[in-house]
């Protein structure tokens, strides 16, 4: 689900936040919705979600849906952060050697500040592993099913169960995604 609800996080919130870097009065409300997004306890989003024709039809993408909404802040604010933090001299050699507004964001101003995108996916992936333990509350499985059986039987190993290997994967996600952040800052 976190796999999923991540590629569908990245596809929407890079482009945003390019957007939000060109247009700057879509930036207030881009970010402010998001914000707003995030703020949402997330047993209230999944509830807020569920009578949703098409998503409640499967408690998954109810899941998937919630989990790529709590990505996209991080995404998006650093993938803007990443590209407005770039020296507007280097724009200018870029738009002194011919290149398009096009061809300068790819060839330049994304591969500048990716290692800034990179941390937004990092930690939107920290935070979907987390919340994908409550998924479990809407009936879309995964480690959370053990921790809710655990609390509604005061069963501390069953919580640890789920807990443990939930804490684990987002520690390895993490840490796999830093190696890939720290790659690419160094081909900055």
């Amino acid at each position: 689900m976190v796999g999923i609800a991540m590629v569908m996080a990245i596809a929407i919130g890079i482009p945003l936040g390019v957007l939000i870097t060109r247009w700057s009065k879509l930036r207030t409300p881009v970010l402010g919705l998001t914000n707003v997004v995030q703020t949402i306890p997330s047993l209230a989003l999944f509830g807020f979600l569920l009578p949703l024709p098409w998503l409640a039809a499967r408690s998954e993408r109810v899941a998937i849906t919630a989990l790529a909404l709590y990505a996209l802040l991080p995404i998006i604010s650093n993938t803007y952060a990443g590209i407005a933090g770039i020296d507007p001299a280097v724009r200018e050699v870029g738009r002194g050697m011919g290149m398009t507004d096009l061809q300068l964001l790819i060839k330049v101003e994304l591969p500048l500040a990716m290692g800034t995108i990179m941390a937004g996916i990092r930690v939107a992936t920290v935070i979907a592993i987390g919340v994908a333990t409550i998924a479990a509350a809407v009936g879309a499985g995964g480690l959370g099913e053990f921790v809710f059986r655990g609390l509604a039987m005061v069963d501390n190993r069953l919580i640890l169960a789920g807990a443990i290997p939930a804490a684990v994967l987002a520690l390895a996600a993490d840490f796999v995604l830093g190696l890939v952040q720290k790659r690419l800052q160094r081909y900055r």
